[in-house]
């Protein structure tokens, strides 16, 4: 498929009201599965890295492998420093050649949030002006994993609250607390029909993409999208949110398909043995990707 920057990927996303996917790393297995079914759909990507994910993996290692398929497939992959919490690891992701980067800061109060983000916009533009910037509002959780209840807290964020912070900041792309949560509840991962989903507000959604385009920020990202439900994915593209990201469902495919690989006793090698991981990441992404861009 034709070649574009992220910031080209973004504007035709936010234009026919679709969104990029997002999907979270930790190893070779999940980016190989990740990869496949985009490839297969035809669709841009977007890879991301949290701070412990980088560390595990290297930060300009996690760079060098996207980098890498690009080059190799011409193929816009782009890499992500997803929830990236201090000015340090923001140069740090900058300096090894991130796309783009999220500094969150959104466990502070406002106005604390908003200088940290500002300090964290300056260092990136002194380093790379090209890399997209994303800040978050609201509360949603810190865990991407399988959880016992919602974390006590949760925020929903305001139009008001996002023109504020869009203002102030000058980021390229927001995160608001829209009905979106970190981790998956254990109670959505029976797979049942009846299995407790989340849920978004759609019509908030809405109202803040329209507050913050209106003071020139066009981009929105929904975090913690692993567990809602199906049709909220493609109602939330619809009503602007330009990146959406899924992280815990892919962690817990990883697991099972990992048990799965271990099943055989007399089976040692890492690559057989994650390969059905690789297979139900794979099913996972074409699944979300067709949500999110309306082809379900």
């Amino acid at each position: 498929m034709p070649m574009k920057t992220l910031r080209e990927v973004l504007a035709d996303a936010d234009a026919r009201r679709v969104a990029v996917g997002h999907f979270n790393i930790s190893d070779l297995a999940a980016l190989k599965g990740i990869f496949a079914a985009a490839r297969g759909l035809q669709l841009p990507l977007l890879i991301g890295v949290s701070e412990g994910e980088r560390a595990f993996i290297g930060v300009r290692q996690a760079a060098a492998l996207v980098r890498s398929l690009r080059e190799e497939y011409e193929y816009p992959i782009f890499l992500n420093a997803d929830h990236t919490h201090s000015i340090e690891k923001v140069r740090e992701a900058a300096e090894a050649g991130f796309d783009e980067i999220i500094f969150d800061n959104s466990s502070l109060p406002m106005d604390q949030n908003i200088a940290n983000t500002k300090a964290a916009v300056e260092a990136i533009r002194a380093i790379n002006p090209e890399i997209v910037i994303e800040g978050e509002i609201g509360y949603i959780g810190s865990n991407s994993e399988v959880i016992d209840a919602a974390p006590a807290g949760i925020a929903l964020s305001t139009p008001e609250e996002a023109v504020q912070f869009v203002a102030a900041t000058g980021i390229d792309v927001l995160a608001p607390a829209v009905g979106n949560m970190h981790g998956l509840l254990k109670s959505m991962t029976t797979g049942g029909a009846d299995a407790a989903r989340k849920h978004l507000d759609i019509p908030r959604i809405a109202a803040i993409k329209a507050a913050i385009a209106g003071a020139g920020v066009h981009y929105m990202t929904l975090h913690g999208g692993s567990g809602t439900e199906d049709a909220d994915f493609t109602a939330a593209a619809k009503a602007g949110m330009t990146i959406i990201h899924v992280s815990s469902e892919l962690r817990l495919a990883w697991r099972r398909g990992v048990e799965e690989g271990l099943r055989d006793p007399n089976e040692i090698a890492p690559y057989k043995l994650t390969a059905p991981a690789v297979t139900a990441i794979q099913k996972i992404v074409e699944d979300r990707m067709k949500l999110f861009n309306g082809m379900a």
